[in-house]
């Protein structure tokens, strides 16, 4: 056999959510997610998500099947750890499980919201096998950080890499 079940197991075939796109918030806190992108979450899990905070002050949106192992994993860890515990009460604590509407709209929680600073617009930004959405001003310092990083860290795994 191949090494299709391999590390990225929890990344099922099909399309890889990529690319950035601004996005407006209603009144009420939803958003439209691209139409290219909902057959897709329709298909993976009945548009069923979970949104989560992320350390980085984003929010992580998640099909709610790719985000089960991920949320196990972290329910592993032992609470007395204190980065452990940390962790938790970030991502574990501030998920909310949501359901895409049948206009393709997902409801962003107000406590979510001002986590992630976010008003009127919104960035989401694809990440493979899930998204994060960031307010314009987070997502804007994020890049302008990037792009004024003159010599770039990049982790060990990716010595030699070329684009």
């Amino acid at each position: 056999m191949g090494k299709e079940g391999g590390k990225n197991e929890g990344v099922q075939r099909g399309v890889m959510f990529r690319g950035a796109t601004l996005l407006n918030l209603d009144a009420k806190g939803r958003m439209a997610v691209p139409s290219r992108y909902r057959e897709e979450l329709f298909a993976r899990c009945s548009g069923q998500l979970v949104l989560t905070a992320h350390p980085d002050c984003c929010i992580l949106l998640y099909p709610q099947p790719a985000w089960e192992p991920i949320q196990a994993k972290l329910m592993s860890l032992s609470s007395f750890d204190q980065r452990s515990s940390k962790l938790q009460r970030l991502l574990v604590g501030h998920a909310e499980d949501i359901e895409l509407d049948k206009a393709g709209r997902l409801l962003v929680s107000p406590v979510l919201r001002e986590f992630a600073k976010m008003d009127r617009q919104a960035m989401l930004v694809g990440q493979g096998s899930h998204f994060e959405i960031w307010s314009i001003e987070n997502w804007r310092k994020q890049m302008e950080g990037v792009m004024n990083q003159e010599n770039m860290d990049l982790p060990a795994e990716l010595e030699g890499f070329a684009l």
